[in-house]
């Protein structure tokens, strides 16, 4: 009796839920072709990150096979964590991580303040025409093809003929020209502040719109009791801006190891390769230029899987220090 008792609960119980599910997808099919226009606008951005994104998830398989070309990505024979012990065995693999970190730890401190300092200096700005100008010049950089940036640095930073180095040797009278690129003390910070002068203008633009949320009312009642303007800055505006960087410093967060691959590329060369051979540099050699696919595979997810636990870190921890998180 009991265990019949319990075949009916059982089965009333999995009715309820299959009349559940059908009510669900009877909900979300009515919301579809009720928003279909949403749906349809989306698709194109659906399809780009199913093509692109998840779909060469298909490939992560090599990072643990010996890949044959004759045989393909199945037919290759499993060899566990052998890539990966190839790869930290290696003489290079800390000095790769170092340089990888280096660099984008560097990007962080140096990049991420200044995009907000530059959009609390131009919200102080009442004229709006020369505050329109400014935002122009500054964001105009970002359009820039990274080949032609990495160009403007060989014009002006060479050794030999460069405008920075004529001013150097001619007007501060130094010997002999600095060697800006291909010294591996100077990679880094070239790298770091030409993506500065690059980017940081139009990575001002989130904070000036959030800065736009300020309550007037706030503001003019701070003045009537006499805040200066420094302390309007730090009591009311960085904290209205702060929830958005936080959240911006969170999604750089998830970028460290991704250090930014073309650019690094095209600045690269024998002279300077021990401070900017990074992951990604050594992945396309190993990968596109040795052919060796699953050692490339490996050193990759390795890539892939720190940058995921990094961004979960610093959104747990920014979600207890501050309550703003993505999720």
């Amino acid at each position: 009796m009991n265990v019949r008792k319990t075949e009916q609960k059982t089965s009333a119980y999995s009715k309820v839920l299959s009349k559940g599910k059908k009510s669900y997808i009877g909900e979300v099919g009515r919301n579809i072709i009720e928003h279909w226009q949403l749906y349809l606008l989306i698709t194109p951005t659906l399809i780009f990150f199913i093509v692109f994104n998840y779909l060469p998830m298909y490939g992560v398989q090599l990072a643990f096979k010996e890949f044959i070309h004759i045989k393909g990505i199945m037919g290759s024979p499993w060899v566990g964590l052998r890539n990966f012990e190839r790869f930290f065995s290696g003489y290079n693999a800390w000095a790769l991580i170092k340089n990888t970190l280096g660099i984008s730890f560097y990007q962080i401190l140096a990049g991420f303040p200044i995009p907000i300092i530059f959009a609390l200096m131009l919200n102080e700005v009442l004229n709006k025409h020369y505050k329109k100008l400014v935002q122009l010049v500054s964001y105009a950089p970002h359009f820039i093809s990274i080949v032609v940036v990495v160009g403007m640095l060989d014009i002006f930073f060479s050794q030999s003929n460069g405008f920075v180095n004529i001013i150097l040797t001619k007007v501060f009278g130094l010997e002999k020209g600095i060697p800006f690129l291909v010294s591996n003390s100077w990679f880094k910070t070239m790298y770091v502040f030409s993506g500065v002068w690059q980017n940081a203008g139009y990575s001002a633009i989130i904070y000036i719109a959030a800065l736009s949320g300020v309550d007037p009312q706030l503001v003019d009642s701070a003045i009537v009791d006499g805040a200066s303007k420094i302390r309007r800055i730090w009591h009311i505006q960085i904290p209205t801006i702060l929830p958005t960087a936080v959240i911006l410093l969170i999604l750089e967060s998830g970028n460290i190891m991704k250090v930014g691959f073309e650019k690094v590329l095209l600045m690269q060369n024998p002279l300077n390769m021990q401070s900017s051979d990074i992951i990604s540099t050594y992945v396309y050699r190993m990968g596109l230029l040795g052919s060796d696919f699953s050692f490339a595979t490996a050193v990759d997810l390795f890539n892939s899987v720190v940058s995921c636990i990094l961004l979960v870190f610093v959104n747990n921890f920014a979600k207890r220090v501050s309550s703003n998180s993505l999720w």
